[in-house]
């Protein structure tokens, strides 16, 4: 039997209030009433949802390191220096409101690196990269130090 809308479940009839109801109940401490097994899979689904803004934001920042560094169109450095300014800000205030994900910098890393590499091999085939990572992908210098000055 099909459940009509007004059947279903709050959670899927209106999430919004779903979130506002469930604040709530937990202010209240009505604990019987919250709807743990949403709750759960929400509160599960920011873990992931932040990992990969961190993974999203290195995979633009290395993508564009490496056109900055390896593609020699200099009228695209000011473009692409400036995409790799933002995505640092803004991998910085993940950090700040999550610090935990530096515990997972390394992993997100490795595999930004693997498909940033992807991405411009495929962008530019005739320019030559490397294939393994030739700047420091520690936290500080990659957030700080701008390879193509040094």
């Amino acid at each position: 039997m099909t459940q009509t809308f007004s059947q279903l479940p709050l959670y899927d009839r209106d999430f919004l209030l779903w979130t506002q109801e469930t604040i709530l109940l937990l202010k209240t401490r009505d604990f019987d009433r919250v709807d743990l097994d949403n709750l759960i899979e929400e509160i599960e689904s920011l873990g992931r949802s932040e990992k990969k803004e961190l993974k999203s934001r290195l995979l633009t920042l290395l993508e564009h390191i490496l056109k900055r560094l390896y593609v020699k169109m200099p009228r695209e450095y000011n473009g692409w220096e400036r995409t790799i300014r933002e995505q640092r800000i803004q991998i910085e205030l993940l950090l700040d409101d999550s610090p935990s994900l530096k515990t997972q910098w390394i992993e997100a890393c490795d595999r930004a690196w693997e498909l940033s590499l992807k991405k411009v091999s495929g962008d530019y085939p005739k320019v030559k990269f490397p294939s393994i990572c030739p700047f420091s992908t520690d936290i500080e210098a990659l957030l700080n130090q701008n390879p193509w000055e040094s």
